[in-house]
């Protein structure tokens, strides 16, 4: 594996978002099957894309959210809301991410995204009441 600049940018952006298991956990558990793999995340995903100027780490993050709900990627979906509350997006934007979903992806694929989202809400001990709407 190449460990130069951009593997150690991507490495420490990876802590940031994920901790040690979505980095060096993932890092100490490359294997010749999986290496190519990691490389790439590690250092062209998190080291040079994610650095890139003109969006912030918020906003990479509702659109990573936003796409990957598109997508159907439930087990991702999960990783990148962890990721996406540790970059600074909140609970509500993530369920304004999810509630615009229906429009463009369908009710099953926003319900994927919902089901993610409220699974790390839980495990954080983070509140669902994002904005008093289901009060009113």
């Amino acid at each position: 594996m190449i460990q130069d600049e951009l593997y150690e940018k991507g490495l420490t952006q990876r802590r940031r978002m994920f901790g040690p298991q979505g980095a060096e956990d993932q890092v100490e558990h490359t294997s010749d099957l999986n290496d190519k793999l990691q490389e790439f995340v590690t250092r062209t995903c998190f080291g040079d894309i994610w650095q890139r100027d003109g969006l912030s780490y918020a906003e990479r993050s509702r659109i990573t959210f936003a796409m990957l709900i598109a997508q159907g990627k439930s087990h991702e979906l999960r990783i990148h809301a962890r990721g996406a509350l540790a970059n600074g997006a909140t609970p509500l934007e993530l369920r304004e991410v999810i509630v615009h979903s229906i429009l463009y992806c369908g009710i099953p694929a926003a319900v994927d995204g919902l089901r993610a989202l409220e699974e790390v809400l839980v495990e954080r001990g983070i509140a669902f009441d994002v904005d008093g709407e289901a009060a009113a």
